[in-house]
């Protein structure tokens, strides 16, 4: 059955949004250059970040959904969406390699009125700059004119999304459009109707770009701020944590925010853009945020001292090493750090996810417990990385040794908070 949309790059952001078409009822079709991800979905196995599940993966099979690595199948349909990773380069700005590799598949099957929609995260300008040159370039077609162009942001919420819910999924999210011309964004918004409640025109693909840098910088930035404050708060003997619960109650003017051993995702702050000024705001949260991993390090070791242990050949459980709880997905998750620190200081480190079989660190297997009671009545210092909801954690205070919560997720007054 010939396909009316094309999902290109099948990872943790195209793939729900795939699942969220072919709910519709969208006859849909996952390109992906890369066999592994099309092999395990033809197969009916789920990611391995955890976003869909292996039912998930069955329903949106059975109701049609194909993955493929030919080419051949972009060239048969009415809208092709992009959603190809775009990672930060070792210089701060995003990395659009995957991009312009999917815009040449494209560009090279593109047939005329086509709506071509990108929604990767990419620096203001890259949709009428770069993304409509290869697509002119590589199909003779001119955009605006013989296929509409557009720009729209990923909104997912990783782990709350549910393509059947009016809430967590596509249709309660507003999805804002920019389009090249208002034709290109009024084809845009008839695609995006057909399973989203609501449509927010932007005035053109560069201001409906830049919203995805704004709503990426705004959680990290405010993530920083949050997490001076639990610095300051432990140096000044007050609980930050009821510090929010009480500001939160406030009507207007506060939106709660709450720290953590680090700042994982996908959504990655961007600082820099290319030859511009960088935002001087964002630079400073990244610091503040990525000095977080070896704050916790430090706290650790302050209350093995404090309890008359060192570090070195301490006994350390680390519990949830996602980066969301209740999701198997690692991205940047600070686990990894927290872990490699503790190592250099000579702890021997152990874990605990129940979402997560095995694990390394320094390309070293980190074992992995199987009683977490046990464990952690065994470890010296137990330390909270994330809050997953199987972890009774009143429970866990009483049997761990030594109990530090990066999380503010244990009751007060039953463990160290960060």
């Amino acid at each position: 059955m010939p396909a009316d949309l094309a999902v290109i790059g099948l990872g943790h952001h195209g793939l729900p949004l795939a699942q969220a078409a072919t709910a519709a009822g969208i006859a849909t079709v996952g390109f992906d250059t890369d066999p592994r991800p099309v092999a395990e979905l033809a197969a009916g196995r789920p990611p391995v970040d955890g976003s869909l599940t292996a039912s998930e993966i069955r329903r949106m099979l059975s109701a049609g959904f194909r993955a493929t690595t030919s080419p051949v199948e972009l060239g048969r349909v009415r809208t092709a969406v992009l959603c190809a990773p775009t990672p930060l380069s070792p210089d701060g700005t995003l990395d659009l390699t995957a991009v312009t590799d999917a815009a040449r598949a494209l560009a090279a099957r593109l047939r005329p009125h086509t709506t071509v929609l990108l929604e990767s995260p990419v620096p203001p300008g890259t949709t009428e700059g770069v993304l409509r040159e290869l697509l002119e370039a590589g199909s003779g077609l001119r955009a605006g004119r013989d296929f509409h162009l557009a720009y729209s942001p990923d909104r997912l919420d990783p782990g709350r999304f549910d393509p059947h819910s009016r809430l967590s999924g596509l249709a309660g999210t507003p999805k804002v459009i920019g389009g090249l011309t208002s034709a290109c964004t009024e084809s845009a918004a008839a695609f995006y109707g057909r399973f989203t409640d609501k449509v927010v025109r932007a005035r053109g693909p560069r201001e409906a770009e830049t919203v995805k840098l704004l709503e990426t910088n705004f959680r990290h930035v405010n993530i920083a701020l949050v997490n001076e404050m639990a610095v300051l708060c432990h140096e000044l003997g007050v609980d930050l944590w009821d510090v929010i619960r009480c500001a939160e109650t406030k009507p207007f003017g506060f939106h709660a925010f709450r720290p953590g051993p680090g700042v994982g995702g996908h959504a990655v702050p961007v600082e820099r853009l290319g030859a511009h000024r960088p935002l001087r705001l964002v630079e400073l949260a990244g610091q503040v945020n990525q000095r977080m991993p070896q704050y916790v390090v430090q706290r650790a070791a302050t209350l093995l001292n404090e309890h008359g242990k060192s570090a070195r050949g301490a006994r350390i459980l680390l519990l949830g090493i996602t980066y969301k709880p209740d999701l198997a997905d690692r991205e940047g998750a600070p686990a990894d750090e927290i872990a490699h620190r503790l190592m250099d200081l000579g702890a021997a480190v152990s874990f605990h996810d129940p979402h997560v079989p095995d694990w390394r660190v320094r390309d070293l297997p980190v074992p992995r417990a199987d009683s977490l009671y046990e464990a952690a009545a065994h470890a010296d210092l137990t330390i909270l990385l994330q809050h997953h909801r199987v972890y009774d954690l009143q429970g866990l205070a009483v049997k761990a040794q030594l109990l530090l919560d990066t999380r503010g997720a244990t009751p007060a007054g039953t463990a160290h908070r960060l």
